[in-house]
């Protein structure tokens, strides 16, 4: 049975000791679910602590970027080789925000996301359109540019995530309704199937991310279309991302 999947995305918060912290109570508080999957994507710093931590748990977990090669001189980088040691099953690519602030094209998404299936870790594929393009009605064309691009020649696009986050409802407070989440994952899910057929399209677990909160995950989550959602800032405290986790 698909699972639904809810992951968090920490971003540059959190230290090693605090993320140990963190994931100590959270493991007291999460259960093993039958219907969803929980996953949390800390900085690059905790990733080994974490992932130490939720070793012989249920908690999965995943990296916030990759390089798209296996080693070499790559300053900075950290290589899916690296990840794939320490246990991290999933990694977020594409966000926006490492589009817009480190000049992510499709293109080098698509190449990260091919280097991760290779090394069979889940890449969550972050899709999304800005402001000005939802309100021009691009954003169905935007969705299928991105979706199109990234999942280029991949082998085995069932194993990816898709993760819809509106640019304009990240870190701004607004969300998008549950009706109009519902409305872009039935594109991407009409997309999926038309492109690659029934099988992946059902394989495939789309997401909804952008101020999700304990307030509104209920409803997202009674969308038809909506297999989980991947949370911000409301990830980072115990007590709202437990009842994300739970909802109902």
């Amino acid at each position: 049975m698909k699972k639904n999947l809810i992951a968090g995305n920490w971003k540059m918060y959190k230290t090693p000791e605090e993320s140990v912290v963190f994931l100590r109570k959270l493991t007291e508080k999460v259960s093993n679910y039958r219907d969803r999957e929980v996953l949390v994507c800390p900085a690059y710093t905790s990733l080994y602590p974490a992932a130490t931590i939720l070793k012989n748990t249920t908690i999965k977990i995943g990296a916030q970027n990759v390089y798209f090669e296996k080693e070499g001189a790559f300053t900075g980088e950290i290589s899916p080789v690296m990840l794939k040691d320490i246990g991290v099953e999933y990694v977020i690519c594409g966000h926006s925000e490492r589009r817009k602030i480190f000049g992510e094209t499709n293109e080098i998404v698509n190449k990260k996301m091919k280097i991760l299936l290779e090394y069979q870790m889940i890449p969550i594929l972050c899709v999304g359109e800005k402001i000005e393009e939802r309100k021009s009605g691009r954003t169905f064309d935007v969705i299928r540019t991105q979706v199109e691009n990234c999942l280029a020649g991949l082998e085995g696009q069932h194993q990816v995530v898709i993760a819809y986050e509106p640019v304009w409802a990240i870190g701004t407070g607004l969300t998008a309704t549950p009706e109009q989440a519902e409305e872009v994952h039935l594109f991407i899910r009409k997309m999926i199937e038309d492109l690659y057929g029934q099988e992946t399209e059902k394989a495939i677990r789309i997401l909804y991310g952008g101020s999700v909160k304990p307030d509104n995950i209920d409803l997202l989550m009674r969308q038809k279309d909506i297999d989980g959602v991947l949370v911000g800032g409301a990830s980072l405290s115990i007590e709202s991302f437990v009842r994300i986790i739970e909802y109902r």
